[in-house]
């Protein structure tokens, strides 16, 4: 098991930037396929964004592409998402998640296939 802590939410106006952290302890961070997922008020928990082991294999769900990055640096044992152009339909609560692969090359994009979540942070756009 990893234990996952998600920082850098916060208030900001449509169009600008946040970048979300989520730092992970307990296991070794370069065995785990990463993913960032969001949830709205009334709303079931969507996948955002999913990378592999190496980092050389990303996803995103379509409505932030172009828009969101997901990259991790294994040595500091953190997953980030750079969230650009941000828009209200963007607020949500942001969860990163974590599983356990023998492949490096493989990401996951569902909530049954990760095994540990983080706490959450929470995103608001205004408009």
């Amino acid at each position: 098991q990893v234990q996952l802590v998600e920082s850098g939410g916060g208030l900001v106006q449509a169009g600008g930037s946040l970048r979300l952290s989520c730092a992970a302890s307990g296991r070794t961070f370069s065995n785990y396929a990463l993913g960032w997922f969001r949830q709205a008020p009334g709303k079931e928990r969507e996948f955002v964004a999913g990378i592999s082991r190496s980092g050389s294999i990303t996803s995103y769900v379509d409505s932030v592409k172009g828009r969101f990055t997901i990259f991790r640096e294994n040595a500091k044992n953190t997953v980030y998402l750079q969230m650009n152009s941000l828009k209200p339909e963007d607020t949500a609560v942001y969860y990163c998640a974590a599983r356990s692969t023998v492949s490096s090359a493989i990401f996951y994009s569902s909530t049954r296939q990760y095994n540990d979540w983080g706490q959450g942070t929470q995103v608001s756009v205004s408009s």
